[in-house]
């Protein structure tokens, strides 16, 4: 009886964590739907509303992975509720809001609170179950929380939106926070972390923190001064200068705040390269395809939401048990093959799709394999990359494949706007209507997409080992450490 109940709390302080990371993820998305309410209240220009986004996504790509690591060091456990409370915190700021600057301002700290919180799920994640087949349902319930977060965000921003105003959107953080907090402080497991001085880098906090903060500024405000001008090209250059400083002083540091010996696992550097460019493959899509509904086809913001309904039912039909059980009897590996392939087909098909897309004939079979695709390949991926992690650096590597994800996704997604803004402004000129453009121009972004998401099968394919060879060398390792501490 008490390994049942030990174990139903197991289970159940998993839905505390995925309900916490649910509602920063939504956060993610449920703005966008607000923007045009946001722009008339508060008089944004169409260039500074901008910055709505760009202050969140900033402050969370920059803190996340030193997050992850003070996990490691003072507690997990303390790190999420930390990063909870302040999340919490900033939303009310963000829906007291009366002014652009503080607006902007209380995202950019909820963004810290964000990432802060979320750094360190798959972590906890990973230290709670160890047995593969717990993990890999564990993971399962945790990536489809992750990717259908998105398109759930889209259909409540749009319901709640309408249905009182924006200042909402902020607001309803503040009960589900409480809550949360509440419960997590009570059922989850206590951790006292491996101690400060195992690995207090502050340069090399500093150093990466900054030299992120910097890059992703450099990107996000590429699309106003263009790829290659002074202002991009210098921030940029300053970013790149930083991180190469990062890189040197994780080298020669006594205690790194990123040990270099994490990237001789070759799954988790080839994981964290499959969740930058694949994860750009298919949120990209979420990105373009809300606004060729909005501009080409003319949904409103609920139409939108329940257009992308098929994406959280696949994914979550998936996610949270089917998924589990193809990786313990098929392996991670080759899951993971099927399901960026099924995300390669979604997309060549919405490349190849019409300017005036019918619903359930061009557009629900993409949604519909894109749910599947994705319902299959986030939670594997988690699986490959933590696979091959010991106990003491599971909350690193998940600030690691967060970061990744969120610095991949803002480099990626700047590049296909600019692109297809690009691909728009040339068939105007060649006397295209501006609907037919503005359709040319996300279609292009599609075809890339399909091309990144190519690429990610082709490196799972040539490059990640089976997770059963990795997973045993990481118990290996887990038994030395604890021989050892």
């Amino acid at each position: 009886m008490p390994n049942e109940t030990k174990n139903d709390r197991r289970w159940l302080a998993l839905l505390i964590l995925c309900a916490g990371f649910l509602m920063i993820v939504l956060d993610m998305t449920i703005v966008n739907v607000a923007l045009p309410s946001i722009k008339n209240d508060l008089g944004f220009t169409q260039a500074s509303l901008a910055w709505v986004v760009n202050a969140y996504l900033i402050a969370y790509a920059g803190v996340l992975l030193l997050a992850g690591r003070l996990g490691d060091l003072i507690g997990r456990k303390r790190i999420f509720l930390i990063g909870l409370v302040a999340f919490t915190a900033a939303s009310i700021l963000c829906g007291l809001s009366v002014s652009q600057p503080m607006l902007i301002a209380a995202r950019f700290l909820q963004g810290i609170g964000g990432a802060v919180s979320s750094a360190v799920i798959l972590g906890m994640v990973v230290t709670m179950f160890p047995e593969p087949g717990e993990r890999a349902r564990a993971i399962g319930i945790f990536s489809f929380v992750a990717s259908a977060g998105a398109s759930i965000g889209l259909l409540a921003g749009g319901i709640i939106t309408q249905a009182v105003s924006w200042h909402w959107i902020f607001f309803v953080n503040l009960p589900i926070g409480i809550v949360i907090a509440l419960l997590a402080a009570r059922l989850l497991e206590s951790d006292r972390g491996i101690g400060l001085g195992q690995g207090a880098d502050i340069l090399g906090a500093f150093l990466v923190t900054t030299g992120l903060m910097l890059g992703v500024f450099a990107i996000v405000q590429s699309s106003a001064y263009g790829l290659v001008s002074t202002h991009t090209v210098g921030f940029g250059g300053v970013a790149v200068i930083l991180l190469a400083a990062f890189v040197v002083r994780q080298a020669t540091a006594r205690n790194p705040l990123l040990p270099l010996r994490l990237f001789a696992s070759r799954n988790l550097s080839a994981s964290n390269v499959i969740q930058a460019i694949g994860g750009v493959a298919m949120f990209g899509f979420f990105f373009m395809g809300s606004l060729d509904m909005q501009r080409v086809l003319g949904y409103g913001p609920l139409a939108i939401g329940l257009a992308f309904l098929p994406v959280s039912v696949g994914m979550g039909a998936l996610s949270i048990g089917v998924t589990a059980r193809l990786i313990m009897r098929f392996g991670a590996r080759t899951v993971l093959l099927a399901g960026f392939g099924l995300i390669s087909v979604a997309l060549v098909l919405a490349a190849r799709g019409p300017v005036s897309a019918d619903y359930l004939r061009d557009l629900f079979p993409v949604l519909a394999l894109l749910g599947i695709g994705g319902g299959l390949a986030f939670p594997s991926l988690g699986v490959m990359a933590m696979a091959g992690t010991t106990r003491s650096d599971a909350g690193l590597a998940s600030g690691l494949l967060n970061t990744t994800g969120q610095v991949g996704g803002a480099l990626g997604l700047a590049a296909l706007a600019a692109v297809s803004t690009s691909r728009t402004g040339e068939l105007i000129a060649q006397g295209q209507s501006p609907v037919a453009a503005l359709s040319g121009g996300y279609h292009i972004a599609w075809a890339i997409g399909a091309a990144l998401a190519i690429a990610s099968v082709v490196i799972a394919a040539t490059i990640l080992k089976s997770e059963t060879t990795v997973t045993s060398h990481m118990a290996i390792e887990d038994e030395a450490e604890e021989a050892c501490g």
